[in-house]
């Protein structure tokens, strides 16, 4: 007798899972482990829910541990003031995110149980230092054939933060970035190395500003000409090459007073800078006076800038599936490649805090956490 077709009863239902959080910002001794972070849930018909096969650290974790963009990112969790009370703890960190797709919601046709995939996750969702993390469908994309998760846990965060400044807001292109002249300073960190490549893949000239140790590196990834911004006095260096048509900053500070002077006037040529004050506005001043401050400087900046003949421009990391897509096809056809500075376990999570917090890496700080113990 062939047995009575009934409901298939999916795995008792997982309630905890492991997962390293904080709870309140500090310094590194916030960082705690618990095997009791609430599991994620499917609360939106696009989302799924990832197991996490390895994460990786950028300086945004650090940011956030010390509180950095609390302010603005409690307004982005809840924007409607629906909770009585203002409490994002216990906060998990870690943006990217390598691992195979678990559940997915009833509008999720993209992706299925099983698929390897990767993403990096919003800043104002609760992060990938866990055994699973939930995801909008939009936000993920199929993983790179050719990378393990490790690698791939290297490359959402700073991928998507430097697609956004070179080609979301610069304007940059397979199509239009042949032979122009781009200068990238901080060029051997996590977005420098990756827009070292992706330019190049552009076929454009690139100059990149990195410490001497680091030359070596930024070379073998593609760039034409590598500045020690130890040898000597940076700009004055700078001063004795051609004029450049873009300009990519993840340096920030008194770069800006200088760098602007190093573009092609009158050209279409543009700077664009990842060291904003948005954030730090918004935690000083509120949302509202934050933001309103932020508009004034960005707006008489661009002004002060395009009646010299340049653009200015900031940029930030934004969540891209699309995007994802196509920096998959980049990889898997060779031309973009992960720069791991080390590996750590997932018990040692605070270690790799502490390195990334010890500054001149070389590449990312990666999480293998499905070894967990």
């Amino acid at each position: 007798r062939a047995p009575a077709r009934g409901f298939r009863a999916s795995p008792r239902a997982r309630t905890a899972m492991p997962s390293w959080v904080i709870d309140r910002y500090g310094s590194n001794e916030v960082l705690r482990f618990t095997r009791d972070m609430v599991f994620p849930i499917i609360h939106f018909p696009n989302e799924v829910i990832i197991r996490v096969h390895a994460a990786s650290l950028n300086p945004i974790d650090l940011s956030m541990r010390s509180g950095y963009g609390a302010t603005a990112l409690n307004m982005k969790r809840d924007p409607l003031k629906l909770k009585t009370t203002e409490n994002e703890f216990p906060l998990t960190l870690g943006r990217d995110v390598s691992g195979v797709v678990m559940e997915c919601g009833l509008g999720v046709s993209y992706f299925k149980p099983g698929d390897e995939v990767w993403a990096a996750i919003p800043p104002w969702k609760q992060g990938t230092l866990s055994e699973f993390v939930v995801a909008s469908g939009n936000e993920v994309s199929f993983k790179p054939k050719c990378l393990s998760h490790l690698e791939a846990a290297a490359l959402p965060y700073v991928g998507l933060t430097a697609w956004s400044a070179l080609n979301q807001v610069g304007g940059l292109n397979q199509s239009n970035c042949s032979g122009k002249r781009v200068l990238i300073l901080g060029a051997s960190g996590g977005v420098g190395t990756f827009a070292v490549q992706l330019v190049k893949a552009w076929d454009a000239h690139v100059t990149a500003v990195c410490s001497h140790d680091a030359s070596t590196l930024v070379k073998k990834l593609g760039a034409d000409d590598v500045i020690d911004y130890k040898s000597g006095n940076l700009e004055e260096q700078l001063k004795t090459l051609p004029l450049f048509d873009f300009i990519l900053d993840n340096v920030g500070g008194s770069t800006e007073k200088w760098a602007l002077d190093l573009l092609k006037k009158w050209s279409g040529a543009t700077y664009v800078t990842l060291v904003t004050p948005f954030l730090i506005n918004m935690d000083k001043l509120g949302v509202a006076d934050g933001m309103l401050q932020t508009g004034v400087t960005v707006g008489s900046k661009t002004l002060k800038h395009l009646l010299k003949g340049v653009h200015y421009r900031w940029a930030f990391f934004m969540p891209s599936g699309p995007s994802l897509d196509e920096i998959a096809e980049l990889v898997d056809s060779g031309k973009i490649q992960p720069v791991i500075d080390e590996v750590f376990s997932f018990s040692e999570v605070p270690k790799a805090f502490l390195k990334l917090q010890g500054g001149h890496a070389r590449g990312k700080t990666v999480i293998n956490v499905i070894s967990r113990q």
